[in-house]
């Protein structure tokens, strides 16, 4: 990933923003004929408990990202019961800077578009796990993370045994160790204080608060 470095995010954001993910990620690899990439649902966890481990000593590597996938997805046949190397891509909040919100166009009118943008490149060994406890345990994790804000929150022991036992065969686990990871934070740190100013203010009348506060820093 291109990394200015005005636009690099510290390592301790970074990580804290692997470590806290849950979300929609997108796993790429390596393909005989090009690259085979899917979005996947996925959690941080700090270890993992499904064994031998082949990637060798658990030292030294960042956690591990972990879902799902369908068991006809491409990923699925393509890794096997291999380990390969993977790139996990964290998406984040984004917006469309428009140069009518710098102040400084007025004057120097010499101004394009751009687009603000987080993103989190994680770089690591990808493996499959078949094992219906293990994706029983993923996908209840899964389900409370998601649902725990809700007035009435749907749990997986709400649907029938048959039916659920059902919905695991049909999907592979997914398993990423971390090794390296990188992050971009791109929020108009290159431009002119009162021109920031003019992004946020921007940002906040087209309702979108949350790429506001990443401008106001």
């Amino acid at each position: 990933m291109y990394l200015p470095p005005a636009f690099t995010m510290p390592s301790p954001e970074t990580q804290g923003v692997v470590c806290t993910f849950a979300g929609l990620a997108h796993v790429v690899v390596a393909a005989a004929d090009g690259f085979e990439s899917s979005p996947l649902p996925m959690l941080w966890e700090e270890s993992t408990d499904i064994g031998p481990d082949e990637f060798g000593p658990d030292i030294g590597h960042l956690g591990w990202l972990v879902g799902h996938v369908a068991k006809p997805n491409p990923i699925v046949r393509l890794v096997g019961d291999r380990t390969v190397p993977a790139l996990v891509i964290l998406p984040g909040t984004d917006a469309y800077v428009s140069p009518n919100y710098y102040p400084s166009k007025r004057v120097e009118p010499r101004v394009v578009p751009t687009w603000n943008y987080d993103v989190v490149h994680v770089h690591g060994r990808l493996r499959l796990v078949d094992d219906p406890e293990w994706l029983l345990a993923l996908v209840t994790r899964l389900t409370n993370v998601h649902e725990a804000e809700r007035a009435e929150p749907w749990a997986v022991a709400d649907a029938p045994n048959d039916f659920i036992e059902a919905m695991l065969r049909g999907i592979v686990g997914v398993e990423v160790r971390i090794e390296r990871v990188e992050g971009k934070g791109k929020w108009s740190q290159n431009r002119r204080a009162k021109d920031q100013a003019g992004v946020a203010a921007g940002l906040r009348a087209e309702g979108r608060d949350t790429a506001a506060a990443r401008v106001d820093g």
